[in-house]
């Protein structure tokens, strides 16, 4: 199996894991979902001039594509870890790091950049909810990606 396919597997596999791990938060705390991915989806629209339509549309439109955002970063964020290592065995300490920081960074750098949320005010139950789920992405992206190399 060729690097890019292990890390577009291992991105998978972990985007699952970081979905399990922030969906049993909510369901042990009682947080409702984030909004900032159907925010990101609003406003990455307005930008490219596309028009998501009006009222229940529009809405449904952002809850399908906020979504899909994730898993796009977390697919990316294992493709670029494939094209990164190639066929080095990195510790899987580090792999966890590298995806975890991948992961996080290609989450919260684009709704950064948005506008739409400050890492710099996060209190530290944010990060923590934040911190969780992405490592275990790192985590299980990691050992995926190890089990196929």
């Amino acid at each position: 199996m060729d690097r890019i396919t292990r890390g577009l597997v291992a991105g998978a596999a972990g985007t699952t894991a970081l979905n399990m791990v922030t969906y049993l938060d909510m369901a042990l705390r009682g947080r409702p979902a984030s909004s900032t991915p159907e925010q990101s989806v609003e406003r990455l629209a307005d930008v490219a001039g596309v028009d998501l339509g009006e009222g229940e549309k529009a809405e449904n439109r952002k809850a399908g594509l906020g979504p899909m955002l994730g898993f796009g970063t977390g697919l990316g964020a294992g493709l670029l870890y494939g094209l990164l290592s190639g066929r080095r065995r990195l510790p899987r300490p580090v792999g966890t790091a590298v995806l975890t920081g991948l992961a996080m960074a290609g989450s919260s750098a684009p709704m950064t950049a948005l506008g739409l949320t400050d890492p710099r005010q996060w209190s530290a139950t944010d990060w923590a909810s934040d911190v969780v789920p992405h490592l275990a992405y790192g985590a299980v992206a990691a050992h995926v990606y190890a089990a196929l190399n």
